[in-house]
């Protein structure tokens, strides 16, 4: 047996078992961290298998075919689940052009990584995009002290800086009406609720930042999961304009994404657009996106844009909305099952017992 052949042998088996092992619904990181590379694998399984045709066309070996073809399943199952991240998919928020006269709504949300001390980027980042609302993750008390300028033309803030990594800054150029500071699953994990006056309405605002499913962080995807589908809860609940935004630790195409949107009834406007990759800012080949808005079907799209880097590990995104009449044709909702599933997250969640 020759040396390709065996290393074809590996990699095509270690390729599948990366498929697979999503299919498994537990919490524990190790099946729920092989969601996220989901480009990855698709273009590693179609190099794989390309070869498998160029180098080995006529082979007769029945594990070989059997390979081939898995390979060749598998690169058509990850496209069609990437499909709906490219501009070959259907959109679930129309794009506008700013109406003449009429305000828009920017936002912008950065993981400015607790330990990057280069304040004077994500400064001068925000000085260059004039954003109406400013949420910063991963925010110490150096970080505050080092962007309190932003107090100057954001009048209104909810600072709430943690040594842990998780701690979140909100500033806004709009009136905050009506604001909370939650820990909804862990007493040391906050996440924000901010009522801003704009276009003479209200806009509710969730701001989150859940633990991810990795072994230093946390060794199951339960507290995220919970936190995610619990505030998914609170904006079908609102009923009126509203965005949920920040690091969910979780991309845009994964199970527990798809249940959010689907009991939340919140649209993405990443899909038929593209992946707006944010992590990892340093590395190329291991991008995908963690950081998120997701908005009421009041809303539709001026643009989106992932920011330049900041020193950060992860890429700035900013968002500019235009609040229009409410449209539900392209909303996903949920099944009786689907219910069922999100209150048993939930609880698994507060009760601290992974499933």
């Amino acid at each position: 047996m020759t040396f390709l052949k065996i290393t074809l042998y590996i990699f095509s088996v270690l390729a599948l078992l990366t498929v697979l092992i999503p299919f498994i619904k537990k919490d524990f990181w190790m099946f729920r961290v092989f969601d996220y590379p989901r480009l990855q694998k698709f273009t590693i399984i179609g190099i794989v298998f390309v070869l498998w045709i160029v180098f080995f066309p006529e082979t007769e070996i029945i594990f070989d075919i059997v390979l081939m073809v898995s390979l060749g399943v598998s690169f058509l199952y990850l496209g069609y689940l990437i499909l709906p991240f490219t501009p070959l998919g259907k959109t679930m928020i129309d794009r506008v052009k700013q109406p003449d006269g009429k305000q828009c709504l920017n936002l912008l949300v950065a993981n400015i990584y607790q330990h990057n001390r280069n304040y004077q980027k994500l400064l001068n980042l925000v000085e260059k995009r004039n954003p109406d609302v400013v949420f910063l993750l991963e925010t110490d008390q150096k970080w505050l002290e080092g962007v309190k300028t932003l107090r100057e033309n954001y009048p209104y803030h909810i600072e709430i800086p943690q040594e842990n990594t998780y701690g979140l800054l909100f500033y806004s150029k709009l009136p905050i009406k009506h604001q909370e500071i939650n820990y909804l699953i862990d007493e040391e994990i906050p996440s924000i609720i901010a009522d801003v006056e704009f276009d003479n309405q209200i806009v509710r605002i969730y701001g989150l930042h859940p633990t991810p499913p990795v072994p230093q962080e946390n060794p199951h995807s339960t507290d995220r999961d919970a936190e995610i589908l619990m505030i998914g809860k609170m904006a079908k609940e609102y009923d009126k304009p509203c965005l949920v935004i920040g690091d969910l630790n979780d991309v845009a195409w994964s199970y527990t994404t798809k249940l959010f949107l689907k009991s939340s009834e919140l649209l993405d406007p990443r899909r038929g657009r593209g992946m707006y990759s944010t992590f990892h800012a340093k590395y190329k080949l291991l991008r995908w996106p963690l950081d998120h808005y997701f908005v009421s079907s009041h809303f539709r799209l001026v643009d989106m844009k992932v920011e330049e880097h900041i020193d950060s590990d992860h890429f700035p995104i900013s968002i500019c909305l235009f609040i229009s009449h409410e449209d539900e044709e392209d909303k996903m909702t949920a099944d009786a099952e689907e219910k069922e599933l999100v209150e048993e997250k939930i609880e698994a969640g507060l009760n601290d017992e992974p499933l």
